[in-house]
């Protein structure tokens, strides 16, 4: 992974609890100092517990580099958006990271990649780092276009933002077909679409290329995490259902740590 510093980001979805926010810590009390940089993205609602949580293990959150994150935004900065949160609200419990374009928001929400680009942009005009959900589904695959898409969803947001936005960024690769079906990518595969995503970004900006952290996201687990991650262009995962499970997860951050 060069020199880029590995994340092991947590996407609760709709799921988890103030308990599963005590369980972790606890964990990584017992870990020893790890220099992966670790993400939480709660469901919002569990923001203020976390956010408190982690004030009140604040040697551990120091040790282990423990932030928060929000599992999305609206667009819009502020107004009449019922049920929308803004940007500025996920600044106020602490939050540095914000999960952007993940394929359930695409899929069941109808987010166009306009719209993921346009939360791109509000996510970094709110101070917060877009974690930017790039990937393919099965048919795509099958027909022999998972650049093609994945070149798709990177222009969308390219073209509206430029390459240098990508400084303040972190892309996360989630082939559609390994999300929550317990199958995954082959670390070779794997490997082959983070290697694509970063020479496509090269070509803009070697700077750039270089320094993008790029996660690999489809049911990460710690009995496939060690070879996913010390694949050269893989900088660590965002992790589902291994998650909601404090050990799994903890263990996950060792592995990642390890892999530098």
């Amino acid at each position: 992974m060069a020199t880029r510093r590995p994340i092991v980001a947590a996407n609760w979805k709709m799921a988890g609890s103030r308990q599963l926010g005590a369980e972790l810590l606890e964990k990584f009390a017992l870990l020893s100092d790890s220099s992966a940089e670790v993400v939480i993205c709660p469901p919002a609602v569990y923001l203020d517990s976390l956010q408190q949580q982690l004030s009140e293990h604040s040697d551990t959150v120091a040790q282990h580099r423990i932030t928060l994150g929000g599992q999305n935004l609206s667009h819009q900065e502020f107004g009449a958006y019922t049920g929308e949160i803004a940007g500025s609200m996920l600044n106020e419990f602490g939050c540095r990271y914000v999960i952007i374009g993940h394929s359930e928001r695409r899929s069941m929400y109808g987010e166009s990649s306009d719209i993921v680009a346009d939360k791109f942009v509000m996510a970094q005009k709110m101070g917060l780092t877009p974690i930017l959900c790039v990937g393919e589904s099965l048919a795509a695959r099958e027909a022999n276009r998972t650049f093609e898409v994945l070149n798709g969803e990177l222009n969308a947001v390219l073209d509206k933002v430029g390459i240098m936005a990508f400084d303040n960024a972190v892309i996360a690769y989630e082939p559609i077909w390994a999300i929550g079906t317990g199958k995954s990518a082959t670390p070779e595969q794997a490997q082959e679409v983070h290697a694509f995503i970063r020479q496509r970004l090269m070509q803009l900006s070697p700077y750039i290329g270089e320094k993008i952290r790029i996660l690999y996201g489809g049911s990460v687990k710690p009995s496939n995490a060690a070879d996913l991650f010390t694949r050269p262009d893989v900088d660590g995962g965002l992790v589902g259902g291994a998650s909601l499970n404090a050990s799994d997860f903890v263990e996950l951050c060792r592995i990642a740590s390890e892999s530098e």
